[in-house]
């Protein structure tokens, strides 16, 4: 029995509807799935970028904290707090390996090396000096120029070479000194000078000359008039050889020459004391004869106090007060290279320019 036509019809029509309604209740489904994921997407960078603002708000007082200690000149260090010792002057001091007054400024890479680094400890309060010797060949980030010296960046070089990227003269001491105050954990230095090793006899003479005893056998074999073992009265170019001469076919030949320089140092020291004693003249004689041969950026009557009072203490100045930066030689198929160890050199540098707050 066919059904009647209208029955047909309306059937049509419910079963649409119903096709509708699925379709409407699977896209309100898929909505519902899809802001679902939304927010939970939303919740997650959220959460993120909260830690994000946490960790630089952390950041950000960490460095106001670590900014306002250097400001302040404090250290922290194994639970202690060490503040700069206002006292204690900070004086680098250069040798620099240039056969002439230190009068023109040259071309980088023409205006010498800092052959000899010492940092120089001036206790004011006492009268006391201790040195920090620092080998030429440690590796440390230094400034790098043109030929034209602009500059092009840093790198780890040999320390002696940033004076050589310079001018010869104050920018070179300039990039000496930030150098030497990045690899002494932001150590600040209150005074510069570097002088010419041409001036080394002029020193040694005004003096009346170093007496030294000799105990390196390469210097002993290079040159006749430093016979092993013996004690030697420096005199004129003598010096200079005692002091620059290393014997380059050797490793490390340069860090045996610094303990050869500890030696003259002591002698020096011990020269102009008694030269001092006799003659009230020296030090301001001595001053005006090295102008030519030195740049500083301290005052003539600074340095001169300087001397008078170290020459004028009761310190015994010898090889205890004498110090150089902890750290390893290594040797390359070109050159010899010296690399800090920053684990031993901030106790030295707390010891020497800080002191424990209470």
């Amino acid at each position: 029995m066919r059904r009647p036509p209208g029955k047909r019809k309306k059937s049509s029509r419910h079963n649409s509807r119903n096709r509708i309604w699925n379709c409407l209740a699977l896209a309100a489904a898929v909505l519902a799935l899809l802001f679902a994921a939304q927010t939970i997407r939303l919740y997650r960078e959220k959460t993120v970028s909260n830690q994000k603002t946490e960790e630089w708000r952390q950041r950000q007082q960490e460095e106001q904290k670590a900014s306002f200690a250097k400001e302040r000149n404090v250290i922290e260090y194994q639970g202690k707090t060490y503040q700069r010792n206002t006292y204690v002057k900070a004086i680098l001091l250069m040798g620099i390996d240039r056969p002439e007054t230190l009068e023109e400024t040259k071309v980088a890479g023409s205006g010498g090396q800092a052959d000899g680094i010492f940092l120089i400890a001036q206790d004011t309060a006492r009268d006391k000096v201790k040195l920090l010797l620092i080998p030429r060949d440690t590796m440390t980030p230094i400034t790098l120029t043109d030929l034209s010296g602009n500059v092009l960046g840093q790198d780890i070089q040999h320390l002696t070479l940033a004076y050589a990227y310079g001018d010869g003269r104050e920018k070179s001491c300039q990039y000496m000194k930030e150098a030497v105050t990045n690899l002494l954990e932001g150590l600040e230095i209150d005074g510069y000078m570097a002088v010419s090793m041409e001036a080394l006899p002029v020193f040694n003479d005004a003096v009346g000359g170093v007496t030294v005893t000799i105990t390196d056998e390469s210097l002993a074999e290079s040159n006749p008039e430093f016979p092993l073992g013996e004690t030697v009265l420096l005199k004129g170019k003598q010096a200079e050889s005692y002091i620059r001469y290393r014997d380059t076919g050797k490793a490390q030949s340069a860090l045996v020459r610094t303990e050869r320089q500890k030696s003259y140092i002591q002698g020096f020291a011990q020269a102009a004391r008694e030269k001092a004693r006799k003659d009230e003249g020296l030090v301001a004689r001595m001053a005006e004869e090295v102008q030519s041969y030195m740049v500083t950026d301290m005052e003539k009557g600074q340095y001169m106090d300087m001397a008078l009072a170290f020459l004028g203490s009761s310190q015994s100045f010898g090889q205890e007060d004498m110090l150089t930066l902890p750290g390893t030689a290594v040797e390359t198929n070109l050159y010899d290279e010296y690399y800090p160890e920053k684990e031993k050199i901030l106790p030295i540098i707390l010891e020497m320019f800080y002191r424990e707050e209470g």
